[in-house]
């Protein structure tokens, strides 16, 4: 079985790309391959700056013959039908076959397609992949039409086995493949002959070229973190520019420098971004003193001077970067000094946030208030909390945050406690924003907590409001990663609070915002409205009839106190209900994750309470848990027949079972014992959920499982005698009730 090697070699490909570019590269030609009839035992993908590596190893020599019998329409079918089938098989009428098929004939098709040499195979599938290949941007050059990310220089594809190599012909626009590559663009530029991927990979080393990104990515940072600890240091660890810089280079050669004096006082936030950002360069920190005061940097060269010259050009250019930075750093604190955090607020009110949803300041008075208002469910003060609101985002007028945007929240801690602001405000103006993500860290100090809360529930009842929803895979603004940074904050933090009523505080804040700006003198145009909130008019018009209207202005225009007391509470009502499903949607994804069925969660769910987070996931917790025992299991299955009984019985009957069960009619000894087991348990359950302890209302319910068992084997419910029956359905309406008492056990499958 041969090997097949092939190269693409280019221009630079951008470092961003080289890895699904690998990707791709692999899945369609290996694709292109087994669907032609080959198989291979192997295949892996590397890349370098100039170029894109395949090697599939016990690739098959050739493919197999095919024979494929295809069943037509009848002979006496319509000539449309015929011609449908001739061009779907490619044969003409006379290849056909005619067979008996059940009640009459049909034509037959007989496809047979020979087997096909690796090499042609290979030519053709590797052609299609070049002319088709997904870059996410590609450009043509000259006079040609192909398209590549960069210009493409040459193609090597070879077929190696014990034999020896042969060349896989191929042209594609004056490119035609051939067994020959380079090596470094300076250090070995000339051309040279390969034989197989491991002659190949060898010639290359030689060559000063580092194929496997992961082996020069693992040498930089052997190379880097010796540097750094020769020099009193460490090297602040950065895996995605790791990444990054190993696909810059095709022979990596570090180089360590050291940071002017002049800005060692800058915060290691700011040198470390700037460094990464303009150029490349991995940070390099004092371990004593959580200073950064040196930089690694990585060349594509082997230079003479052991890079003297090259880290004489960078310092040069970084010096000039980190003046920039020491200038905006410099002026913002002059900023915060003269004017204070709240002062560099105020520009805010210049910066649309949305321009449904008014300006950054308008949305800071939003998450103040709504803070305040959150804080005592945390345990923060309210006047601190709304402190921390009013200067979370007032970095993003700073100098700083303008030129490193990544930076937010970062720089409003150094500015506020520049502005001798309390610990937990300045904490909150980069906490407030976390979770940014499943795996970023929950804040828990009580303050952070308040705003972050207020600042998600504001930009959700924001978008809500305006009915800017996430539709399908679409969610421009976030709103999903919003709805999950809320869930994981409460229940992180074991938060008690209800949510709706958080949502309609917000939902409602912002109605009456849209109104003042709507409003015509003191009053408001319901077209205005209807067309801010997306609204039917029709509708607006039915929620305010009972609201005292301007007769001399008609039922168009309606005054504006009136309409907000008219049908905030309705809007708030109906915009909060839709937001807290949304909730119960991310809930569903965020608990699948922790191994808990959607159905349980569906379950509690349809329990009073199901805004209250925590409480939701304690009592899916301990149903989860309860469903894990065979106590749990067979006592479902018990719920479930009394249920479909019952549910059965008062279908045919019209009636509700639902009271009357009465131990004197029993008669026998399974169903008094029953009726003691529901006594004891119903005692039970009771205080347990009362006092939402769901573990030890799930072990109450978990002793009615064998008194429920022995009931249904020792009885017959629907029995002929009509008070017997009556009681046994009204005994199996306290089964029903007990245990729907807990969460909806109809919710559950299986």
């Amino acid at each position: 079985m041969p090997d097949l090697l092939i190269e693409l070699f280019s221009e630079e490909i951008p470092a961003r790309m080289q890895a699904k570019a690998r990707t791709d590269l692999k899945a369609l030609v290996t694709d292109g391959l087994v669907a032609a009839g080959l198989t291979y035992a192997g295949a892996h993908a590397l890349s370098t700056p100039r170029r894109l590596v395949l090697a599939v190893e016990g690739l098959t020599a050739e493919s197999k013959s095919v024979r494929e019998e295809r069943k037509g329409p009848a002979t006496t079918a319509p000539e449309q039908a015929v011609q449908g089938f001739l061009r779907s098989t490619g044969l003409t009428l006379d290849q056909l076959e005619v067979r008996d098929a059940g009640k009459g004939q049909a034509y037959f098709a007989v496809i047979e397609k020979p087997g096909r040499k690796a090499a042609e195979i290979v030519a053709e599938v590797l052609e299609a992949t070049i002319r088709n290949f997904p870059w996410p941007k590609s450009m043509r050059w000259g006079t040609g039409a192909l398209r590549w990310v960069r210009p493409l220089h040459s193609i090597l594809c070879l077929l190696s086995d014990e034999s020896g190599a042969e060349v896989v012909p191929l042209d594609i626009d004056g490119i035609r493949s051939g067994n020959t590559t380079r090596g470094h663009r300076f250090l070995a530029p000339e051309a040279f002959s390969v034989s197989s991927f491991e002659d190949y990979a060898a010639k290359l080393k030689r060559a000063k070229v580092m194929l496997d990104p992961e082996e020069r990515a693992e040498h930089i940072w052997h190379d880097a973190t010796n540097a750094a600890f020769a020099a009193g240091l460490e090297v602040v660890e950065d895996r995605g520019l790791l990444t990054e810089v190993a696909g810059l280079v095709e022979w990596p050669v570090v180089l360590m420098g050291r940071i002017g004096e002049a800005f060692l006082g800058l915060p290691p936030e700011v040198l470390q971004t700037s460094m990464k950002e303009h150029q490349k360069f991995f940070s390099c920190r004092n371990p004593k003193t959580g200073r950064i005061e040196g930089f690694v940097t990585v060349a594509n060269n082997d230079p003479a001077d052991h890079g003297a010259t090259i880290l004489k050009g960078n310092q040069k250019v970084l010096s000039a970067r980190l003046s920039d930075a020491k200038f905006f750093w410099e002026n913002d604190l002059r900023t915060v000094r003269d004017v204070g955090l709240e002062g560099m607020a105020d520009g805010l009110a210049h910066v649309t946030f949305h321009n449904k949803l008014g300006s950054q300041k308008d949305r800071i008075g939003r998450i103040e208030a709504l803070a305040r208002e959150i804080a005592p469910l945390v345990g923060a003060k309210p006047d601190l909390a709304a402190e921390a609101a009013r200067v979370a985002k007032a970095d993003l007028q700073s100098a700083m945050v303008g030129e490193f945007p990544e930076l937010q929240g970062t720089m409003g801690v150094y500015y506020a406690k520049a502005a001798g602001l309390p610990e937990a405000v300045a904490d909150a103006c980069k906490a407030h924003y976390q979770p940014l993500g499943p795996s970023d860290a929950v804040p828990t100090e009580p303050v952070s907590v308040a705003v972050a809360l207020a600042d998600k529930i504001d930009t959700l009842t924001g978008f809500w409001a305006i009915d800017e929803k996430p539709t399908g895979s679409k969610d421009p603004f976030a709103l999903r990663r919003a709805a999950l940074g809320v869930i994981r904050l409460v229940l992180g933090n074991e938060i008690r609070l209800k949510l709706t009523d958080q949502t309609n505080t917000g939902l409602t804040r912002h109605f009456k915002q849209a109104v003042g700006e709507a409003a015509l003198s003191e009053h408001i145009e319901l077209a205005k409205v209807s067309d801010r909130f997306g609204l039917d008019l029709e509708y607006l018009t039915k929620l305010v009839e009972d609201a005292d209207q301007d007769s001399a202005l008609g039922i168009d225009v309606v005054s504006a106190p009136n309409f907000v007391r008219a049908i905030s509470e309705k809007y708030s009502e109906e915009k909060s209900t839709d937001l807290l499903a949304f909730f119960h949607d991310r809930l569903k994804v965020h608990l699948r994750d922790e191994g808990i069925r959607h159905d349980v969660i569906d379950a509690c769910l349809a329990m009073p309470g199901n805004d209250d987070l925590t409480l939701l996931v304690n009592r899916a917790e301990a149903l989860a848990a309860f469903l894990k025992t065979d106590d749990g299991e067979n006592l479902i299955q018990g719920f479930k027949r009394a249920n479909n009984i019952l549910t059965q019985a008062e279908e045919k009957d019209g009636v509700e079972y639902s009271f009357g069960a009465d131990p004197k009619f029993a008669e026998d000894a399974s169903e008094r014992t029953l009726f003691a087991a529901l006594d004891k348990a119903e005692a039970a359950i009771a205080p347990a959920m009362e006092a939402e302890n769901f573990a030890a209302a799930m072990s109450a319910m978990a002793s009615l499982r064998a008194p429920i068992d022995a009931f249904f084997e020792a009885v017959q419910v629907n029995t002929d005698n009509q008070v017997v029956r009556r009681n046994r359905l009204n005994l199996l309406s306290r089964i029903r009730t007990i245990c729907l008492s807990v969460a909806d056990l109809t919710k559950l499958e299986g």
